[in-house]
């Protein structure tokens, strides 16, 4: 006979059961299709950080001009503005494959013009300028598609490890893509990394023409205007709390938190006297700090209090951005950066699943181009607000200011007892 008792089976039982911290971690990647996908977004997203530190350099290299660099920041994001909600309604009544297809086909031709104008010595700050534009147009509208996609490639149990990995892929592209433009920047120049990003597209059109992504359910009225479906979307953020208080969130976050990024080459050229190179590896450290925060927002995606952890790592964020902006050390502010990077992409991902989970597949589209719109729409205005206020003043005051000013927003939502995880059932 047994000596064990039956709770203590039980208790074995599901201890057995229990999946373990690295299959929690990487649960979304058991499904092909988003592995597929997964795969193709990194090695996308790895040429676009490479091309985006290029651009910075030749940008600064240029016009020796802060406010400059935040008006490349502001057309290439600013375009999120204009077309997000355009894309949102669009990716629930058409394929959503074939919007994403024909953003990249137009991405990739951009970066190859830009690479191809920089190699031959034709360049000018326009040139940049309009490709800049050109490129967040096609993102802006093919975003939503990409956000909505995403959560129909796995089962709901997976959708915030989802999130948390298509953060994580971002970021770990974020560390290699800059380490690969430092040195391509100083051994072979700026073309280079244009063009290794154009061709990097080639693997997100591979991944996306073997994907079998499921069709919208409930998709909406193609006879109906497109500008009404719009306001349908707007009607049912508004009428959601929790959504109008992400939404709000979100774009706090990008507009005060952000320019921390856009503005890395004034800190590296001005403050520390570093190259390319330095440059480079500044942006690493954050990236490196942005992936830790994607995976343990990856292992603990059936937490609960998600809310108030994503204002608590807000809160962490904001003071973290004004001491990087009185450092004068590289070490200290290295070491700022890393964990700056994982507060912020834990905020990130954390709002965003939440936006997820509170949404059905037949508004997703229009729900997260809302979202988008706050979140990618704060970076222009703040990469604007930002550049005006370093080119004024310094870089420090912009950056002080900024960090003070997220804290406040953060630390009231946080005393007020704010609930932003009501409704997580899809509507």
């Amino acid at each position: 006979m047994s000596s064990t008792l039956p709770e203590e089976e039980t208790l074995e039982s599901e201890a057995q059961a229990a999946p373990s911290w690295f299959a929690r971690t990487f649960s979304a990647l058991r499904h092909q299709n988003f592995r597929r996908m997964w795969f193709g977004a990194f090695t996308s997203t790895t040429g676009t950080w490479m091309q985006t530190v290029a651009q910075s350099w030749v940008v600064l290299s240029m016009t020796n001009s802060a406010f400059l660099l935040g008006v490349d920041g502001f057309l290439s994001s600013g375009p999120m503005l204009l077309f997000s909600l355009i894309g949102g309604a669009l990716a629930d009544r058409l394929e959503r494959r074939r919007i994403m297809l024909t953003s990249q086909y137009l991405q990739m031709t951009f970066a190859f013009v830009l690479g191809a104008l920089i190699w031959t010595k034709h360049v000018k700050v326009w040139h940049i300028f309009l490709l800049s534009f050109l490129t967040g147009s096609a993102q802006s509208l093919s975003g939503p598609a990409y956000i909505a996609l995403l959560p129909t490639l796995v089962p709901r149990e997976d959708v915030q490890n989802a999130v948390a990995m298509n953060s994580m892929q971002f970021n770990l592209a974020r560390v290699i893509g800059p380490i690969f433009a430092g040195f391509a920047l100083t051994a072979f120049g700026a073309a280079v990394c244009f063009g290794l990003n154009g061709l990097s597209f080639i693997a997100v059109i591979i991944a996306l023409m073997l994907i079998s992504a499921p069709a919208i359910a409930n998709k909406s009225d193609e006879k109906r205007g497109i500008f009404d479906e719009m306001k349908d979307g707007f009607r049912f953020v508004w009428q959601r709390k929790s959504l109008q208080l992400l939404t709000f969130l979100s774009f706090a976050g990008t507009f005060l938190g952000m320019p921390i990024v856009t503005f890395l080459p004034v800190v590296a050229r001005s403050i520390f006297k570093l190259d390319a190179r330095g440059y480079s590896w500044l942006l690493t450290a954050y990236g490196i700090g942005s992936v830790a925060g994607a995976l343990v927002v990856a292992g603990t995606g059936h937490a609960n209090k998600k809310g108030r952890a994503a204002l608590s790592l807000q809160a962490a964020f904001a003071c973290l951005l004004v001491a990087f902006a009185f450092s004068r050390t590289l070490a200290l502010s290295m070491l700022i950066a890393f964990f700056a990077g994982a507060c912020i992409v834990g905020v990130i991902s954390l709002y965003s699943s939440l936006v997820q989970l509170t949404t059905s597949d037949a508004m997703r589209g229009r729900v997260m181009s809302i979202f988008m719109l706050a979140f990618r729409g704060g970076m222009p205005l703040g990469n604007l607000l930002a550049g005006w206020v370093a080119e004024r003043w310094s870089i420090t005051v912009a950056l002080a200011v900024n960090g003070s000013l997220l804290a406040i927003v953060a630390v009231v939502f946080l005393l007020r007892g704010t609930d932003l995880d009501s409704g997580l059932a899809p509507a």
